[in-house]
């Protein structure tokens, strides 16, 4: 039994379905919030459990994980929550439902020192594995928000207007769930922290470049100061504490902690993952 957890939402429900192409389907076990969002996976023969809230509850998670050999946690992304806390809780759970694995959905580049401030509670989840007394792995996965997050309105105003960067392998969700799910059904254990990226680490001018090529037209790439950003992102509606934790990613980008690009992904896949091109092109395609 392998159960995956945050089943309904963009990653683990894409991992599931990856899943469901490589083992039975009563193989497969679910922990979700609301059962009515997984009926479909449900009707496919998927065991669906309910836990309350996010990782709040022991006892429904322990419900959740019961017979799982596997459980893939993914992390939680509130900002105010105690994620660490919460983190211990669904670790502890899965221990005591008997997991013989833990897989953790981690970050690129948590490790002390970067200044992207959700670094700090992978970094403590991943302490909180390694004390669990079961085998563990920690999927550090690059950055896989969409690419229109992340360049912001260029096809509008022909600029990417975002504060200085560093290399980074922005890389395909799909393609992360996808090796995500062969780590799950295959037999070849990885053990400890993973890093799962695309092959190639760019910056916001290369991305200006590709994007240019591809058009047809120029993209300029503009880099704006830290506190005009800040106060930009302020003035179209952002709360200023999220703006100042974004703008920590990207002081993070620009001292390097993103740029190593790493081959593991490519080799689950059997093939290459897709580039920051490709999606560029698929997104004007579309």
């Amino acid at each position: 039994m392998i159960v995956v957890t945050g089943a309904t939402g963009g990653l683990g429900g894409a991992t599931v379905e990856h899943l469901l192409r490589r083992v039975p389907a009563d193989r497969i076990g679910v922990s979700v919030r609301d059962t009515a969002k997984a009926r479909h996976l449900a009707d496919r023969g998927v065991r669906v459990r309910v836990r309350q809230g996010s990782y709040e509850d022991p006892a429904a998670l322990r419900d959740s994980f019961a017979g799982a050999e596997q459980v893939l946690l993914v992390s939680g992304n509130d900002p105010a929550a105690d994620l660490v806390g919460l983190h211990r809780h669904a670790v502890e759970a899965a221990v005591e439902a008997g997991a013989h694995r833990i897989l953790y959905t981690s970050q690129q580049g948590a490790v002390p020192g970067n200044p992207y401030r959700p670094s700090d509670f992978h970094i403590a989840t991943e302490a909180i594995l390694g004390g669990s007394g079961v085998a563990w792995t920690a999927l550090r996965n690059g950055a896989y928000g969409p690419l229109d997050q992340v360049l912001g309105p260029w096809q509008r105003t022909g600029v990417i207007a975002k504060p200085q960067d560093g290399p980074v392998p922005y890389t395909d969700r799909d393609d992360i769930a996808e090796a995500t799910a062969v780590v799950l059904a295959g037999d070849r254990p990885l053990d400890g922290p993973v890093n799962l990226t695309a092959p190639t680490a760019v910056t916001f001018d290369d991305l200006a470049r590709t994007a240019s090529d591809l058009t047809g037209r120029s993209v300029e790439r503009v880099v704006l100061d830290d506190d005009q950003w800040i106060a930009d992102q302020i003035a179209t509606g952002v709360p200023e504490q999220m703006a100042r934790l974004m703008l920590t990613y990207y002081q993070a980008a620009r001292a390097g902690y993103f740029a190593e690009a790493d081959p593991l992904l490519a080799e689950l896949l059997g093939r290459e993952p897709r580039t920051v091109a490709d999606r560029l092109a698929a997104h004007l395609a579309a």
